[in-house]
């Protein structure tokens, strides 16, 4: 846990500390909100020091959601919070660290919204423009920011590059994957990633937990922890906020269909496929990290032949 000594200098060029309280609910950073003498509150993120137990494509993540941080800045529409600080010098803590401003409402999944209740079809329909949004922001190369090695000219071998990462994770872990089946599904799809031809941005994990809304109205009003974003095909996200496979939100589709101004084209054989891909890719992270992050408890018996089911629906629907 960060000490109270260390967040203060952290906070120091934006004021004086007067209390801080560890966020839970996150499973990769170290998160504290933090009260300033003058009555302000802002958010300390800090990553991971212990860097041997990271995935590769997890190294230098909080760089990464600085970076996207500082392209929405001036950006209202893009609903994120402002950047404050960096430090990625690793001297006053050994990690990256980032600040930026507190965000009014609470957790999607703390509002307590029940499927069909109009205030989460809200959140859904502002979550579809937000998308729309987000995918004009636009980047030099496709992949990860800062991921090592996993950036690249054209997206069938960014993707290729991640997915490899992946298995080559899973090898380090234990985690038992068809490796050939996965490569020889990307290689055998390399065109229908080939029509994405220009890197936007990708937030990749938009669950419930890293949307802000208010509880009364359910207006959308942040998204956070983008630390995971790529350079990429913006469907990607379609998989991202839907993790377990329970199906794409019509009132998201809808969203997306009014800011965009013409409907999102997922029935489209390429681009049908190109969701099955990031199935299985999603489905590798969150197999591989269960190890290094030490995961345990009786859920798991669930959640692992749950995703081991959607790797396998993915699959055979790529055969």
């Amino acid at each position: 846990m960060t000490s109270t000594d260390a967040l203060s200098r952290i906070v120091a060029p934006l004021g004086t500390l007067t209390s801080a309280e560890l966020l839970t609910g996150g499973m990769f950073a170290t998160t504290h909100r933090v009260t300033l003498e003058d009555g302000r509150r802002v958010i300390v993120k800090a990553a991971p020091d212990e860097t041997d137990r990271l995935l590769t494509y997890e190294h230098d993540v909080l760089r990464t959601e600085a970076l996207v941080y500082a392209l929405a800045d001036g950006r209202p529409e893009l609903r994120m919070p402002t950047l404050l600080l960096t430090d990625f010098s690793r001297t006053l803590l050994p990690a990256d660290v980032v600040v930026v401003s507190h965000l009014d409402g609470v957790p999607l999944n703390e509002a307590g919204f029940e499927p069909g209740d109009p205030r989460l079809m809200r959140v859904e329909t502002e979550l579809g423009a937000h998308l729309a949004r987000q995918g004009t922001v636009t980047g030099p190369r496709f992949g990860y920011p800062h991921g090592p090695g996993l950036l690249a000219d054209t997206w069938p071998e960014a993707f290729g590059l991640i997915v490899e990462a992946l298995l080559a994770d899973g090898r380090r872990w234990g985690t038992v994957l068809p490796d050939d089946e996965i490569r020889a599904a990307v290689a055998r799809h390399a065109d229908a990633l080939a029509e994405v031809t220009t890197p936007r941005l990708v937030h990749t994990d938009l669950w419930p937990g890293n949307l802000f809304v208010d509880p009364a109205s359910g207006e959308l009003l942040g998204v956070i922890d983008p630390e995971r974003a790529v350079w990429g095909d913006p469907l990607f996200d379609l998989v991202g906020s839907d993790a377990m496979w329970n199906g794409t939100s019509a009132h998201l589709l809808a969203g997306y269909a009014a800011e965009a101004g013409e409907p999102w084209a997922v029935d489209e054989p390429a681009a049908a496929t190109r969701l099955l891909l990031y199935r299985v890719q999603l489905a590798l992270v969150m197999l591989v990290e269960i190890t290094p992050r030490a995961y345990e408890g009786d859920w798991l018996d669930e959640y692992v032949p749950r995703l081991r089911a959607i790797l396998d629906r993915a699959l055979a629907g790529l055969a």
